[in-house]
């Protein structure tokens, strides 16, 4: 019997790095979200005139496309976490909360081992805090090479 695959994931809006545990060590993906954060209005000068409100998307309508650009975003995440039995989230803003959210619509949240705050962090830092939270049943990264100077 394979042992379950568990791991994590630190998330903001611009970027996830998915750690999986493996017998072997760790393995890491990037994904790059393409969501552009702030969506301004076009021109840099004030538009004049009435006719504004129709040369300019209603902010509801930009927060619905936003939205859906973060969800494709956030879908592409959990593609690679959906094998996972147990998935840690980290994260510095809301990113992680709205991960979580798209978890529980899809009916994943029991996968969620938990939910942490976590400012920027390096690979290595994100790996050795999966593979801490998971504690012993998480296999443990092999030593890296020491190079010499040349």
């Amino acid at each position: 019997m394979t042992k379950p695959r568990m791991g994590g994931v630190w998330i903001d809006h611009r970027k996830a790095v998915v750690v999986e545990l493996t017998p072997d060590g760790a393995k890491t993906t990037l994904i790059q979200s393409k969501v552009e954060k702030h969506l301004e209005r076009g021109g840099d000068s004030p538009m004049k005139g009435r006719a504004e409100p129709l040369q300019v998307p209603a902010d509801d309508s930009r927060q619905r496309a936003l939205t859906a650009e973060f969800n494709v975003y956030y879908d592409a995440v959990i593609a690679a976490l959906r094998d996972f039995a147990r998935v840690l989230l980290l994260g510095p803003g809301e990113a992680k909360g709205e991960l979580h959210a798209r978890f529980v619509k899809m009916k994943l949240d029991g996968r969620i081992a938990a939910i942490e705050t976590e400012d920027k962090m390096t690979e290595p830092e994100i790996v050795a805090k999966v593979r801490e939270h998971f504690g012993d049943s998480a296999p443990r990264m092999q030593a890296p090479h020491e190079h010499s100077p040349r």
